[in-house]
């Protein structure tokens, strides 16, 4: 049977009139997307900027769906959910984007940061470790390593910490010889409970000599000299405490009244925190010198020439302490309500996050903050 040419001719046409609607139809519903995702991606950094970040997350994800490809819009709706606090989706976002083959080195550098700071975040230390140290040789090695600086710390690997710091400490990220210090005292310690006083001798050693302004390696040599029964050698460990870092003898001036007593140095004891005293009147100081005093009065004394330098309501507590009123029952009511109103001036205060403590620490236990505990109490700051 003959073919007939006649369709051949018809049928071109039609194609082609098909394929041209086919491909405007195209190209408005592109348009109409292209505009859609914009209006959604201003519309989600809107919401960001008035703190709206539930109303951000839809908006970006609405644009997301629009633009599948764009790595930016994965990147903003990551870091929402992880301020947010909904770590499982900023988790599954980042690995998406790692997943992805058509992204160039940068931007999977990129991911993989988010991705430890998800795990960071979260608590997942072990996972957050992992991702951080794919990080080397990148553009956020510096920032992988604070990280993982952090993470050893709060996990107490002191060995791994002190390898961390040097790291940053060669590649001139600043001066960690002060915290390489910390991590010293923290393994004499560890050391010191296992029974090893000659490893925790040599690590303190190596802490004043690295850190020499650090007062807590001077006074946790002292205390290991005197527990060996060293007391010369505590009272000079505390002695160089104060020509390296004076404005931290506060810390240490009950110890080296005791010391002063159980060594006969009195003198010399009363002749430094007297000097102490003179630059700058701190409260531990004051009562350092009223234990070393002789009597009754004579402590009363330093108590006053205390409150002529600076008022005090916790050192006024302790001189009317000694005072004697006409009624002995209220006597008591006075003396038990200044010690109740005085007793939260006693604490430290951190410097970085403001958590109060009675006790003095060299990290905060609350923002994990090295040496923002000043060596003064509430009521001196």
């Amino acid at each position: 049977m003959d073919f007939d040419f006649t369709w051949l001719l018809w049928g071109l046409p039609i194609a082609f009139a098909l394929g041209w609607g086919a491909s405007r139809f195209d190209l408005r519903q592109w348009r109409i997307e292209s505009r859609q995702a914009p209006k959604a991606y201003f519309r989600g950094l809107n919401h960001l900027l008035n703190e709206q970040q539930d109303q951000a997350i839809d908006a970006f994800i609405e644009a997301v769906q629009g633009d599948p490809d764009t790595a930016e819009l994965h990147f903003a709706l990551g870091n929402l959910f992880r301020r947010r606090g909904d770590y499982d989706r900023a988790v599954r976002v980042h690995e998406h984007l790692l997943s992805r083959a058509d992204i160039g080195r940068k931007d999977r550098d990129r991911a993989q940061h988010a991705l430890a700071l998800d795990f960071l975040k979260a608590g997942l230390l072990d996972r957050a470790e992992s991702a951080l140290q794919k990080l080397q040789g990148s553009d956020f090695e510096a920032e992988a390593l604070l990280a993982l600086l952090g993470i050893y710390e709060r996990s107490r690997d002191w060995p791994q910490a002190q390898q961390i710091a040097q790291r940053l400490e060669s590649a001139e990220q600043g001066s960690f010889a002060t915290r390489l210090a910390h991590y010293l005292c923290e393994e004499a310690e560890l050391a010191q409970r296992a029974g090893d006083s000659a490893k925790a001798m040599q690590l303190l050693n190596d802490a004043v000599q690295r850190a020499p302004q650090l007062a807590r390696g001077w006074m946790a040599l002292s205390v290991l000299k005197a527990q060996g029964g060293d007391a010369q050698g505590a009272f000079d460990a505390l002695l160089k405490l104060n020509q390296h870092a004076p404005q931290n003898l506060p810390l240490a001036a009950r110890a080296l009244a005791e010391l002063a007593r159980q060594t006969g140095r009195q003198a010399e004891a009363i002749t430094l925190l007297q000097a102490s005293h003179e630059r700058a009147p701190a409260i531990d100081i004051t009562e350092a010198l009223a234990s070393l005093s002789s009597d009754t009065e004579a402590q009363r004394a330093r108590y006053l020439s205390h409150l002529e330098r600076e008022p005090s309501l916790v050192i006024t507590t302790q001189w009317l302490a000694g005072e004697t009123l006409s009624n002995p029952v209220a006597q008591i009511s006075v003396n038990r309500a200044l010690e109740q109103a005085s007793a939260p001036l006693q604490r430290y205060r951190c410097a970085a996050c403001g958590f109060e403590a009675r006790q003095h620490f060299w990290q905060c236990p609350g923002c994990q903050t090295w040496d923002s505990y000043p060596a003064r109490r509430v009521e001196e700051l």
